[in-house]
């Protein structure tokens, strides 16, 4: 048995595994795995599609797929002893599998715009008669199957060739799927590894505990403003700006999970805009944007935080994209020129060559102890790069993709033309890297702001009279399914990478859990659409789908009908070239060794706190303290157990928050609400209540 605690090397979760040897991939992708995710996607896409179309987003369930997925393979292998039919042993890459195929099928909930663009092109959204009927298109059971086909595939396939860059050089954390790699991890411990015990102990008392709180306090939230997540932490002032703990579980997990220049990166961008830059340009409400109007309008405030926020997110991800092709050539010509010097190297690491310097290629002694620091993250390198997936394979699979959607895609939106279509395909990759980078930073995927941005280009660019809305929809779902997908995938490769399952059976489930949601969403949504009357004036079990309209206004703001608040555009130009100012700055630091290459801050993480409210990253910052505490007061048990408690934190608040959706679904309301008041407003509250006639 190894050492439980090793401080030179930290805790080992594959020491528990060493002696088990990696399934293939018939061992990992079975009869049993495709049939337990059958059934898991079509009872979870029910509740997803609920939840969209009441919310206009979906929360994660990769914790209830991996939970479900091994509870029930579980019941089949007992039914199966029980019949005394031979099969396989589980194992976590088949939970993996599992996991994977189910939430690459639930997320086309909202990746398809049911509860979004698709409804947003119906006449219900549009609320009145439109002068133009070439705005309006109908959601319709073929077409809406077709288009999901065409377009759901492009992100799996363009984001696989980052995948080396992202999930072993960059090291990104993916929060919820590193959460996710821990909890399957857990479940499928070998006997006798004590050290997994602990682990598994202490992050079932840590979800036990987060799920508890959270439902905790649906019981005080019956009313809007309701419960302990708007409570004033830091004073009514502050709470008016954003400035509060809401008490979320998954933030403060986040926080763990995170480095800690992350969260404080993400603290100092909201402290820039919420607390400084946003305060300013509201009190220029009524000369650069218009008075009273939606909190949700790209025409007021909100503008400003999408352009900003977005602009500074576009300089980082072009930088490093740019830097990642230019490190990748000169490598790539190096070993092309040096072939002898490299052949002889066998032991060397396949992913060494994207972390070369610029001294010839080679790597110093740092760099070399950081890539081999310890033995779970040889292996799961080992693993992971044993699968070779050509990249010009999948580069050709999106181009082939692309073509076919630039051709089809117009025969069923007239409003969009070929040459629109193939623009949005030319720009999706970069979008598609920023939002993964983003995502495996802060768990935010902004997926659906960059399609808001592509709807406002192609809306404009068609213009009303020529079916400017409906073209702008169309186009903001191509590019929301895409980077939507995009982003998952690299999510599951990251859960792949921690449960030792290989890129290719990831690739291979996520495509089958997609192919069962191109079908399977669009039948519980036609169901839902024709039995329920989904929006329609009768109304029905399921209200008017919000968001719905929403994108509608949008797509309405993208023709003329409103323009965009004064300043915004040179506000973005402004931020993008300090986001470029400070990737170069972060970039020379790092290669020049500058002592103050650890204190610059991350531009993603700041630029994501501009849309953020200021609560995610106290919450974040907050976990972060934890952390940092407990490592300076138990270093041996904060290397062991802080990534358990972390994970078990977002399972059991996303668990929570899943149990609050379903009895919300079933208009159930809490029975106490618990709201906060200033001295002055209680004062005139208790004075109001003082003039009510007294009960007998």
């Amino acid at each position: 048995m190894e050492s439980v605690c090793d401080l030179q090397e930290g805790m080992s979760t594959e020491r528990a595994y060493e002696a088990e040897p990696v399934p293939s991939l018939s061992e990992t992708i079975t009869a049993r795995s495709l049939a337990v995710s059958f059934v898991l996607a079509v009872t979870l896409t029910v509740v997803a599609m609920k939840i969209s179309l009441n919310s206009g987003f979906l929360p994660s369930l990769s914790i209830p797929a991996c939970l479900l997925g091994f509870y029930l393979s579980r019941a089949l292998i007992r039914m199966l002893d029980y019949l005394e039919v031979s099969h396989l042993p589980f194992t976590r890459q088949e939970n993996t599998v599992i996991q994977t195929c189910v939430v690459a099928c639930t997320n086309i909930a909202f990746s398809g715009g049911f509860g979004t663009f698709l409804l947003a092109m119906g006449g219900n959204s549009a609320g009145i008669t439109m002068k133009h009927d070439n705005n309006i298109e109908e959601p319709g059971i073929i077409r809406m199957v077709g288009f999901l086909f065409l377009v759901s595939f492009a992100g799996i396939f363009i984001i696989m060739p980052f995948r080396k860059v992202m999930v072993i050089r960059h090291q990104l954390t993916f929060p919820s799927g590193t959460a996710t790699a821990h909890l399957i991890n857990s479940f499928n411990t070998p006997q006798g590894a004590t050290q997994a015990k602990i682990q598994v102990e202490m992050l079932f008392r840590s979800l036990g505990g987060s799920l508890v709180w959270s439902v905790f306090q649906w019981f005080f939230s019956a009313g809007r403003s309701c419960g302990f997540r708007v409570f004033p932490t830091f004073g009514m002032q502050a709470y008016r700006h954003g400035f509060f703990f809401d008490f979320s579980m998954t933030n403060v997990g986040v926080g763990m999970i995170c480095p800690y220049m992350i969260t404080i990166s993400m603290l100092a961008g909201s402290l820039a805009s919420w607390g400084i830059l946003w305060p300013y340009i509201e009190t220029k409400e009524g000369d650069w944007y218009p008075r009273n109007i939606g909190q949700g309008s790209l025409s007021g405030i909100k503008g400003y935080k999408v352009f900003v926020g977005v602009s500074m997110i576009l300089a980082d991800g072009l930088f490093n994209f740019l830097t990642i092709m230019f490190r990748t050539s000169r490598t790539m010509a190096k070993r092309r020129s040096q072939p002898p010097v490299l052949a002889s190297q066998g032991n060397a690491q396949p992913f060494q060559c994207l972390n070369a310097g610029s001294n010839g290629g080679a790597m110093d002694m740092e760099q070399q102890t950081t890539t081999a620091k310890s033995f779970d993250e040889r292996r799961r390198a080992q693993v992971f790069l044993r699968d070779q997936i050509p990249n010009m394979v999948t580069i050709g699979v999106y181009v082939l993709l692309a073509a076919v959607s630039t051709l089809v895609i117009p025969l069923l939106y007239r409003q969009l033309k070929y040459y629109h279509v193939a623009l949005v395909y030319i720009a999706a990759p970069l979008f598609t890297f920023c939002n993964a980078y983003g995502y495996g930073i802060t768990d935010m995927n902004l997926s659906s702001t960059y399609a808001k941005i592509a709807m406002l280009v192609f809306g404009s660019w068609v213009g009303i009279k020529d079916g400017g809305v409906v073209a702008g929809l169309v186009a903001c779902g191509i590019m929301m399914c895409t980077l939507t997908n995009g982003g998952d995938v690299m999510q599951d490769l990251k859960t792949g990478y921690l449960t030792l399952t290989s890129p290719r059976a990831v690739l291979i489930s996520e495509l089958v859990g997609t192919t069962l949601g191109c079908i399977i969403n669009p039948t519980v949504f036609w169901i839902f659409y024709k039995v329920y009357k989904t929006g329609g004036a009768t109304g029905g079990d399921i209200p008017d789908v919000p968001y719905a309209r929403v994108y509608r206004g949008m797509a309405m703001l993208s023709v003329g009908q409103e323009g965009l608040p004064k300043h915004s555009m040179l506000l973005a130009k402004v931020f993008f070239l300090l986001a470029l100012a400070l990737c170069l700055i972060r970039e020379v630091a790092s290669r020049q060794s500058w002592r103050m290459r650890g204190y610059i801050p991350s531009t993603v993480a700041m630029a994501i706190a501009f849309f953020v409210p200021p609560d995610m990253p106290i919450g974040m910052c907050i976990g972060s303290l934890v952390l940092y505490m407990w490592e300076r007061m138990d270093p041996c048990g904060e290397r062991m157990l802080s990534s358990a408690v972390a994970s078990g934190l977002i399972c059991g608040d996303g668990l929570g928050s899943l149990v609050s959706s379903l009895l919300t679904l079933t208009k159930a309301t809490g029975p106490i609400c618990i709201k906060f008041l200033s001295r002055g407003d209680n004062e005139k509250l208790d004075a109001f209540l003082a003039t009510l006639p007294a009960k007998t």
